[in-house]
C-alpha cells in the first residue's frame, strides 16, 4: 500500500564535526501492493516520456505519476538493468537483453539478443549493467561485455572477474574484483596505476567530482584519487559507510552525494556544509537495503529498495520533523529558538536542540499554544501559562488552558483565551502581571481586539461575545452577538483579523460587525474569495493560510488581490489537528504544526507556470486519441500526466463543456462515467494564483446507444409499420366481427323474442288454465260445501224423524209426517258420488302430503283428517262418516295417538299446518 511519510531527526552520528540535518526530506513510499510487482528494485531510470522505469525482478515497472504499469518478458526471466536511450528503454536480463518501446497506452519488447543469437546454451550470463559509451550501447555482465551498435553485438570477455563497468569523463573504467582497476581501449585491457589499494575490494562506484575520482568500495568505505595520489576519505562517515555496505553511490545536484547501502539506507552529504542525512528503515524507508539509486528531472532521488520505491524530495523547500516514536505525540504549536525548536504537543512541552529531544520536567500535559513575545515564549498549557526565557522554563500563572495568545491591535499588550475566560497582559516586558477579565467565566478559544476597551471572544463550543470594560478593567458589558444577529449555527465560531479589521467565520461563512446596528453581517470580499473554507491561520499582515475542502492554500493579499498558492495534499494528509492550525513564521519559512511533528513551509509566493502536460485517455484499458466516439454508457479514465513527481507537481483543475465550476484534478486521474449521448469538451486549467489558464483539451463523443442507431431506427420504423398494420387489420377485422356478432345478435334477439311471446302465450294459457281449475275448484268446493250442508239436512231430517217416532202420534199420522220429512231433505245417490269427487279433488295435495308423512293411516283416517281440516264438527262428521257422534270422537283420539301429539295439542290446527 502506497504511504507518504516525512523523515525523523537523525538518530545516531560519529562525531562532533558532524551535524546532522533536523528537518528532513519528504519521503513517499511505494509497497509492492501499490506497483503489484516483486520486492526487489534492481535498477530505476526516468525516461524521456518522464515516466519512472524499474527493473523489478521479473517485471518492467513504468510508472508516470498516475498509473502503474508492469510488463514481463517473452521468456519471464529476471530483468536486472534498465537504461534510456531516446524512446527505447534497454533492458537486461538472464541470457536476454532487448528494448521497449510504447505505443498506444502499452508496452512491447523486441529482443536484441535473440535476433542475433548473442548467447550459447552453455553459456550462464545475467546483464546486470546497461550504459551508453561512445553511441554504443553496453549490456554487462560480470563475465563479459555486449556492445550494440544497432546493426550487430560486439562480444568482450572479460579476463577477470569484475564487479561493474564505470564511465568516467570519456574513459570505460572496468573494476575488477581482485586485480584493481582497468580501462577498456579498442577491446584491450589496460590497468591503471597507483590504484593497487583497491586490489581484493568489490567496486560498487567510481565518481569524478571537482577534479577528484571518488572509489566507492562494499566494504572498506570511500577513496578518494586527487592529483595522482589515492587516500582513504578522511571523514567520520566513512567508518559509517564501511559497517553500512555501500550498494551504490552518485553525486547530484547542488553539491549532494547520494550514498545506498545494503544494511544502513541511504545517506545524502552535503559536500559543502560538511552534514549528512541519514534516512533509513527507523525513521523513513520501508527497508534499510538500497538496491539501485535514479535521479528524476527535478533532481529528486529515487531508491531501489530490497523491498519496494521510495522517492525522496531532496531539493525541495519542503522539509518535515516527524517523530514515529510516539514519544512527541501530537504537535499543538511549534516555534523556533536559537538552536532548534520549541514545541507544544498533546505529552508536554519539549525542546529540540543538538540532536536531542527533551521534555521539559513537570509539564507533561496538554500543551496548547506557543507565542514568541519579544525574545521570549510564552507557552499555553493545560496546567497554567509557561514562559521560556534565557534557556529556561518557569511557569507565570497557574490559569489552565491556555488555547491562544494575541497581540492586541489598540496597543502593546496581550489577549490569551483560556478554559475558564480571558487573560489580559498590559505589560509585554513583565508577563507576571495580568488581569483576568471578569462575568465572563466561559471556554474561550479565540480573542481579539481592536478598539480601546472592547474584546472579541469566540466560545469553544458556541458563540460570539462581545465584552466591553472600563480603564479599571472591570466588565461593563457581555453581549451574545450571534444571538443577537440570530444565528442559529454558531457553533465553532473562528476569529480572524486581516488588516485591523476583525472577521467571523461562522458555518463556513463570513461576517463582519456593524456597529451602528449591533449585529453581524455577510462580509462580501471573503464570501466570494473563500467558500468552503473550515480553517484559517495568519502568517502575516499581508499572507494567511486556509483549510479548504481538505487542501491547505497560502494566500497573498497584492495589489488589492488574492494569490492563491495550493500545497499539496500529499505532505500533510492525515496529519492535520483539526482546528488546530498554528502557524509559525522564521527567517525563510513558516512552520506548521502536525500529528507527531511539523512542517516548514517556503515562504515565497511564485506563480506557477504554465506547466507541458499529457494526456491519456484510456477506454477499457486502451489508449483512444483527441476527436474520438466512444461507445454508449462507456467509462473513460483520463489521465493527466505532467511527469513531475514532487513540490513542483502543478495543481491542476479542469471543466467539461465550458460548466461553470472548476473541479480539482484528483491525482491525476479525470474518471468520467454515465455519459449521455453527444460531444464532450474536457479543458485542463492551472490556477496560476489569481485566474485560471487552459493548459490543454481533450475532445470526443459518446455515441448514441445502440437503440438509437440508424439500423434501430429502420427497425423501429418496420415495427411501428408492422403494428400500424397490424392494427389497421385487427380494427377491420373487429368490423367484420362486430357486423356478424351483431347480426347474430339481432337473430338471437328475434329467437329471445320469439321464445319469450311463446313464453307468455304459455303463460297466459297456464294462467287461464288455472283460473279455470280455479273456478272448478271454487265450484266443487261450492259443491262440497252444498252437500255438506245437504248432509247436515239430514241429519236434521233423521233427529225430525226421531223425534216424530218418539212423539204419541198414531200410526198413521206419524208415517205422513215421516214421509213429508224425508221428500223435504231427501238426497240422490248421484249428488253423493260427486260430493265425495269433489271433496278428493279440493284436497289432492293435502291427501298426498298426509300420505307420504303418515303412510300407516287408513282411507278412513284420512277422510276424516279432511273433515276435521274443513273445521267440521264431530256432530257434522258423525253423519256425513255415517258414524255416530262417539264414533267420531274415538276416531279422533285414534289420530291423535298416529300423530303423537299431546293432550293440549288441537288437532284441527295441527292439520292445517300440514
Amino acid at each position: 500500500m502506497k504511504f507518504k511519510i516525512a523523515l525523523i531527526f537523525l538518530l545516531y552520528f560519529s562525531s562532533l564535526q558532524l551535524f546532522s540535518q533536523e528537518l528532513l526530506p519528504f519521503v513517499e513510499n511505494y509497497s509492492k501492493s501499490d506497483y503489484s510487482g516483486d520486492n526487489q528494485i534492481w535498477s530505476v531510470t526516468q525516461g524521456n516520456d518522464k515516466a519512472m522505469y524499474f527493473a523489478n525482478n521479473y517485471y518492467l515497472l513504468r510508472y508516470d505519476g498516475v498509473k502503474w504499469e508492469k510488463y514481463s518478458l517473452p521468456n519471464k526471466t529476471i530483468i536486472r538493468s534498465v537504461m534510456i536511450d531516446g524512446d527505447k528503454i534497454y533492458t537486461g536480463s538472464y541470457k536476454e537483453f532487448g528494448y521497449w518501446y510504447r505505443e498506444n497506452g502499452k508496452m512491447f519488447y523486441v529482443s536484441i539478443s535473440n535476433k542475433m543469437k548473442v548467447f550459447e546454451d552453455r553459456e550462464n550470463e545475467e546483464i546486470w549493467k546497461i550504459f551508453k559509451f561512445k553511441n554504443k550501447i553496453h549490456f554487462q555482465s560480470f563475465n563479459g561485455l555486449y556492445i550494440y551498435d544497432s546493426k550487430k553485438v560486439e562480444k568482450i570477455i572479460f579476463p577477470f572477474l569484475v564487479s561493474y563497468c564505470f564511465v568516467v569523463e570519456n574513459q570505460l573504467l572496468i573494476a575488477s574484483v581482485f586485480e584493481g582497476i582497468y580501462k577498456l581501449i579498442d577491446g584491450k585491457f589496460y590497468e591503471i596505476e597507483g590504484l593497487s589499494i583497491l586490489k581484493n575490494n568489490v567496486i560498487h562506484g567510481i565518481e569524478k567530482y571537482k577534479n577528484k575520482t571518488f572509489y566507492f568500495t562494499k566494504k572498506n568505505g570511500i577513496f578518494i584519487e586527487d592529483n595522482g595520489k589515492l587516500n582513504v576519505w578522511n571523514n567520520p562517515l566513512n567508518d559509517i559507510l564501511k559497517a553500512g555496505n555501500i550498494n551504490i553511490a552518485k553525486f547530484i545536484s547542488n553539491q549532494k552525494l547520494i550514498i545506498g547501502t545494503a544494511n544502513k539506507g541511504v545517506f545524502i552529504y552535503d559536500l559543502v556544509a560538511n552534514t549528512y542525512t541519514n534516512i533509513n528503515r527507523n525513521n523513513a524507508l520501508m527497508n534499510n537495503s538500497i538496491l539501485s539509486v535514479g535521479l528524476d528531472s527535478e533532481n529528486d532521488l529515487w531508491l531501489g529498495l530490497d523491498n519496494g520505491i521510495a522517492h525522496i524530495e531532496v531539493n525541495s523547500p519542503i522539509s518535515i520533523f516527524y517523530d514515529n516514536s510516539g514519544i512527541l505525540g501530537s504537535v499543538y504549536s511549534v516555534a523556533s529558538i536559537k538552536n532548534g525548536y520549541l514545541m507544544a504537543s498533546n505529552h508536554g512541552i519539549f525542546k529540540y536542540e543538538s540532536k536531542q529531544l527533551n521534555l521539559f520536567p513537570n509539564t507533561q500535559g496538554q500543551g496548547w499554544d506557543i507565542t514568541k513575545v519579544n525574545d521570549n515564549y510564552v507557552i499555553g498549557h493545560n496546567e497554567g501559562t509557561f514562559i521560556f526565557k534565557n534557556e529556561t522554563l518557569s511557569k507565570i500563572n497557574l490559569i489552565n488552558g491556555g488555547w491562544s495568545f494575541t497581540k492586541s491591535s489598540v496597543n502593546n499588550s496581550f489577549l490569551q483565551a483560556n478554559y475558564s475566560g480571558i487573560v489580559l497582559y498590559n505589560n509585554s516586558n513583565d508577563l507576571n502581571q495580568n488581569k483576568v477579565i471578569g462575568q465572563l467565566v466561559k471556554p474561550i478559544r479565540y480573542v481579539a481586539q481592536n478598539r480601546r476597551n472592547e474584546i472579541w471572544a469566540a466560545d469553544i463550543n458556541r458563540g460570539l461575545y462581545r465584552i466591553l470594560y472600563d480603564d479599571n478593567f472591570k466588565t461593563t458589558l457581555v453581549d451574545n452577538i450571534t444571538q443577537r444577529s440570530k444565528i442559529t449555527n454558531d457553533f465553532g465560531v473562528k476569529i480572524f483579523e486581516f488588516r485591523n479589521e476583525i472577521l467571523f467565520l461562522i458555518n463556513k461563512s463570513w461576517y463582519t460587525y456593524n456597529s451602528i446596528s449591533n449585529t453581524l453581517e455577510d462580509n462580501q470580499l471573503f464570501n466570494k474569495n473563500f467558500k468552503n473554507v473550515s480553517n484559517i491561520v495568519s502568517i502575516d499582515e499581508n499572507k494567511f493560510l486556509i483549510l479548504q475542502q481538505g487542501v491547505l492554500n497560502a494566500i497573498l493579499f497584492k495589489n488589492n488581490k488574492f494569490i492563491w498558492s495550493s500545497i499539496q495534499e500529499k505532505y500533510y494528509k492525515g496529519k492535520i489537528i483539526n482546528d488546530n492550525l498554528k502557524l509559525y513564521k522564521t527567517k525563510n519559512s513558516y512552520l506548521l504544526n502536525l500529528d507527531d511533528g511539523f512542517i516548514s513551509l517556503p515562504l515565497n509566493f511564485s506563480l506557477d507556470k504554465k506547466p507541458v502536460i499529457k494526456i491519456e485517455t484510456f477506454l477499457n484499458q486502451n489508449v483512444i486519441g483527441d476527436s474520438v466516439s466512444i461507445p454508449y454508457n462507456s467509462e473513460l479514465k483520463v489521465h493527466i500526466i505532467s511527469g513531475v513527481y514532487g513540490v513542483k507537481k502543478p495543481n491542476l483543475f479542469y471543466k467539461i463543456n465550458d460548466k461553470k465550476q472548476f473541479s480539482r484534478v484528483n491525482n491525476g486521474v479525470i474518471v468520467l462515467s454515465n455519459l449521455t449521448s453527444g460531444t464532450y469538451n474536457i479543458t485542463i486549467y492551472i490556477n496560476d494564483g489569481l485566474d485560471y489558464k487552459t493548459v490543454s483539451t481533450f475532445n470526443f463523443a459518446v455515441k448514441k446507444p445502440w437503440y438509437f442507431s440508424w439500423y434501430m431506427l429502420l427497425l423501429y420504423i418496420a415495427i411501428i409499420a408492422l403494428i400500424l398494420y397490424l392494427y389497421y387489420k385487427w380494427n377491420k377485422m373487429r368490423y367484420l366481427q362486430k357486423l356478424q356478432l351483431r347480426d347474430e345478435e339481432l337473430k338471437h334477439q328475434k329467437e329471445i323474442l320469439e321464445i319469450e311471446l311463446k313464453a307468455v302465450n304459455e303463460l297466459n294459457t297456464q294462467q287461464y288454465e288455472k283460473h279455470i281449475l280455479e273456478l272448478e275448484l271454487k265450484s266443487k268446493s261450492s259443491e262440497v260445501t252444498g252437500k255438506s250442508l245437504s248432509i247436515a239436512k239430514q241429519s236434521e231430517m233423521i233427529e225430525s224423524i226421531q223425534e216424530i217416532l218418539d212423539s204419541d202420534m198414531d200410526f198413521n199420522k206419524s208415517k205422513s209426517e215421516i214421509k213429508k220429512v224425508i221428500k223435504i231433505n231427501a238426497i240422490n245417490k248421484h249428488e253423493w258420488e260427486i260430493f265425495e269427487t269433489n271433496l278428493n279433488q279440493i284436497n289432492d295435495e293435502f291427501v298426498i302430503s298426509l300420505a307420504q308423512k303418515y303412510p300407516k293411516l287408513t282411507p278412513k283416517d284420512i277422510k276424516l283428517c279432511i273433515y276435521l281440516k274443513m273445521n267440521l264438527s264431530s256432530k257434522e262428521i258423525a253423519p256425513i262418516m255415517n258414524i255416530s257422534f262417539r264414533g267420531v270422537e274415538l276416531h279422533r283420539y285414534r289420530l291423535r295417538k298416529k300423530f303423537n301429539l299431546n293432550q293440549e295439542d288441537n288437532l284441527s290446527k295441527f292439520l292445517l299446518t300440514l
